[in-house]
């Protein structure tokens, strides 16, 4: 809103310091931060008062019985100091942002009527099913795959439907319109797998906070002529303004810690996982890196890839258990690892992924 007023009302015309992309990024990150700090307390207290708190699950010798009673819809927050972020600093004319901001009232809106029906429910399991979520995430990537696929409405320079690499500098594969069953895939995948990843305090919330950084860098530089041409990826104009966006939204994940780390004051819930998930997503497809995406977040790679090893492979195929226990995080916690050792090591282990994305930039 500060950007596009700038350039409307002579008297809030931004030095080019203050309007230039990369401090816009910064201010985007510390605004979003401050927001999320501020109204946090308030907002937890008042679901407090509402009713909207945790019930648990057990996991045979894992009991979860602490956590319960715990303010859910954390994911509030988030929107709030993310998407308020957003609106300050980003340029509000320009497509890229606001397919993300759909993308974040899409996922957000699924995610809090899941939370919500379990809450009404008193059943962590009996939230939205498990086929309205799939259609729901299906029905959002259908759209954006028209968005991006046809000629009229797409934010790429020309319509592109070929794959890239990390560390290979030609693309190495057109899909043709199959690349519309790709984003659709993509989205389901980057939805789900963050949601999986929301079981311990504070670990879903760290690894998406380096895949945005990941995601931002890239975003501005495929942006920027200069960088982009340099570093031999395909120009994108108006693609730095991700950057900006996926600032505030990292802004607001380090707010959000603030509250969540262990032990947690508030739990992110559907609300939360399934807006990172699909605002991270979206941003791949819309920068063309997917498989960076997968890179950076090789957590969640794990997170989901454990899910389905167990239920369809192990209790479905085999009849028996491959794991512990699924999501992987808890067959850490059943061999009676402490879970802030579970979230450091996870922490740890995406920052490295991170820097492997990030070396993908110049090494190819």
């Amino acid at each position: 809103m500060l950007y596009w007023l700038s350039g409307h009302i002579d008297f809030l015309d931004f030095p080019a310091m203050i309007g230039g992309l990369t401090t816009r990024t910064i201010f985007a990150v510390v605004t979003a931060f401050l927001i999320t700090i501020a109204v946090g307390r308030p907002l937890i207290h008042l679901l407090f008062r509402l009713g909207v708190r945790s019930v648990e699950r057990a996991y045979g010798d894992i009991n979860p019985a602490g956590k319960a009673g715990t303010p859910v819809m954390g994911g509030l927050l988030l929107l709030a100091g993310g998407l308020g972020s957003a609106f300050l600093w980003a340029d509000l004319s320009n497509v890229f942002v606001w397919i993300l901001f759909v993308a974040s009232g899409w996922f957000a809106a699924m995610g809090a009527l899941d939370d919500l029906l379990k809450i009404r429910r008193r059943d962590s399991d009996k939230g939205l099913s498990r086929a309205g979520k799939y259609a729901g995430q299906i029905a959002f990537g259908i759209g954006l795959a028209v968005v991006v696929l046809h000629p009229s409405w797409t934010p790429w320079p020309g319509v592109e439907t070929t794959l890239f690499v990390p560390f290979y500098k030609h693309p190495v594969l057109d899909l043709g319109w199959a690349y519309g069953g790709f984003v659709v895939l993509m989205i389901v995948y980057s939805a789900n797998a963050v949601n999986f990843a929301d079981g311990l305090d504070g670990l879903a919330v760290g690894p998406s906070l380096f895949v945005l950084i990941v995601m931002g860098v890239f975003a501005y530089v495929l942006g920027n002529a200069i960088f982009s041409r340099y570093l031999l990826y395909p120009f994108m104009p108006g693609a730095g303004e991700i950057a900006v966006f996926l600032g505030a939204v990292a802004g607001a994940c380090l707010g959000f810690l603030w509250f969540n780390c262990h032990p947690a004051e508030v739990f992110m819930g559907d609300t939360g996982s399934l807006f990172l998930g699909g605002v991270m997503g979206t941003s791949a497809i819309l920068l063309r890196q997917e498989f960076v995406f997968l890179i950076a977040g090789g957590v969640f790679v794990a997170e989901i890839l454990s899910t389905a090893v167990q239920e369809w492979l192990g209790l479905g195929l085999l009849k028996r258990r491959i794991l512990y226990r699924a999501p992987i995080h808890h067959t850490f916690q059943h061999c009676g690892m402490a879970e802030p050792k579970i979230v450091s090591r996870f922490w740890i282990v995406s920052a490295l992924l991170a820097a492997l994305a990030l070396a993908s930039l110049k090494v190819r």
